[in-house]
């Protein structure tokens, strides 16, 4: 008896300890901490995005009796400094899972600190398809890596090609085009696959050229798209300087329409701010107030009542991101990362801008009823109208006046 009684004692001490612990973790907050290039649209929409709905599910009573709370910390553009946020995030902050991304090259020197901390990582805005692909020859060190927002930039590459095949070709009879963009890494990775494409659907790429981020005069590059024979110019840009790049190509008057990536020229007032110089340009976006699900338009207005201005396409990431997460926490009943990653990859869970579902490497599905491009042209009054797909066209594609009136 004497030799038992301490065990006993020590077993009653023990899960008394350890119900103890987990009435401490059942009042405690999860943490959400986003990393996120906070001085940029991209980032204040990631913020606004996550608080609205951090907000909207505390308001119900949080996540398995626990209110959710968030921590940001600041990017960048620069490597060095995303490395610095996630360390932050990881080792001070202690946060159960993050959400944010946005520059390709930030996100792959982020990788490995994420992966050594074991939080979940819930991308929102970087493309490069080589995030992803370390979960696939890495999975028990990069599992933990998800993209939940945009579509990678090969599967971009393959909806640009759509949207040349049925609208540049098929409707506006172009099949000659050029393909400017930035030299960055999501864009090196993009523009090899959409040539093929173009080329495998009968259409000639007549001139290609990347071009420094940093670059400030377009102009000898027009004179070379103009020189080539295209009939249509493919952009693809995100840090370049959009503004300057589509008043020049105004000024230019190149004898043929354009369009693609432009990320700057996804907000609401980049039309205005360029005194209405973009009208003719069809950009791509991921959420416009547009019947695409149910969530699509309540969480559009709410966004604008709230911000005072339509969201990029970061925010309807972020906030898909945060529900997802909950949504995931909530059927493991617990925030252990092994037990939500195991529900994450078996989502299929209806976001603002589309269904989520992921593949065996952690990336967004595209396809019928997923997320999907836009592609949304600035028209008349510095309106916008998606004219492709088809299915949620609210518009149709009219010329640059320049090119209507040649």
């Amino acid at each position: 008896m004497r030799r038992i009684f301490p065990l006993v004692a020590s077993a009653v001490f023990a899960g008394g300890l350890a119900m103890s612990v987990q009435a401490n973790a059942a009042g405690k907050p999860i943490r959400i901490g986003f990393d996120t290039p906070i001085q940029l649209q991209v980032g204040k929409d990631t913020v606004a995005a996550v608080k609205m709905a951090v907000d909207e599910i505390n308001a119900k009573g949080g996540v398995l009796g626990r209110k959710l709370e968030y921590v940001t910390a600041d990017e960048g553009t620069d490597p060095q400094l995303g490395v610095s946020a996630i360390n932050k995030l990881t080792s001070d902050d202690h946060v159960n899972v993050l959400i944010g991304g946005y520059d390709s090259g930030v996100t792959l020197a982020e990788e490995p600190h994420i992966a050594r901390s074991k939080t979940i990582w819930l991308g929102v805005g970087a493309a490069s398809p080589n995030i992803t692909a370390l979960v696939g020859k890495h999975y028990d060190r990069y599992k933990y890596i998800f993209r939940v927002n945009p579509l990678n930039s090969a599967l971009q590459a393959s909806q640009i090609v759509d949207f040349a095949t049925h609208v540049v070709k098929g409707k506006l009879h172009r099949d000659k085009v050029a393909i400017l963009g930035e030299s960055a890494v999501w864009v090196r990775g993009l523009v090899p696959v959409l040539v093929k494409g173009l080329e495998a659907h009968g259409m000639k790429v007549t001139y290609q050229q990347l071009f420094d981020e940093s670059m400030t005069d377009f102009t000898p590059l027009f004179a070379r798209v103009k020189d080539s024979g295209a009939k249509y110019l493919l952009i693809i840009l995100s840090h370049a300087n959009s503004d300057v790049f589509v008043k020049q190509l105004y000024e230019a008057r190149l004898p043929m329409p354009y369009g693609g990536i432009d990320v700057k020229s996804m907000t609401p007032n980049f039309c205005s701010r360029v005194n209405g110089d973009a009208v003719g340009e069809t950009t791509v976006n991921f959420i416009t107030r547009a019947p695409i699900t149910k969530k699509t338009i309540p969480f559009w207005d709410k966004f604008v009542k709230e911000n005072g201005r339509a969201p990029v396409y970061t925010a309807p990431g972020a906030y898909n991101a945060v529900y997802l997460y909950a949504w995931a926490v909530r059927k493991a009943g617990t925030t252990s990362a092994d037990k939500v990653i195991k529900q994450l990859e078996k989502a299929d869970y209806l976001g603002v801008a589309g269904k989520i579902k992921f593949d065996k490497v952690h990336d967004d599905l595209d396809g019928p009823g997923y997320q999907n491009l836009l592609f949304v042209q600035w028209q008349k009054n510095c309106e916008r109208a998606v004219v492709w797909p088809k299915s949620v066209a609210t518009g149709k594609v009219v010329l640059p006046s320049w090119v209507a009136n040649k």
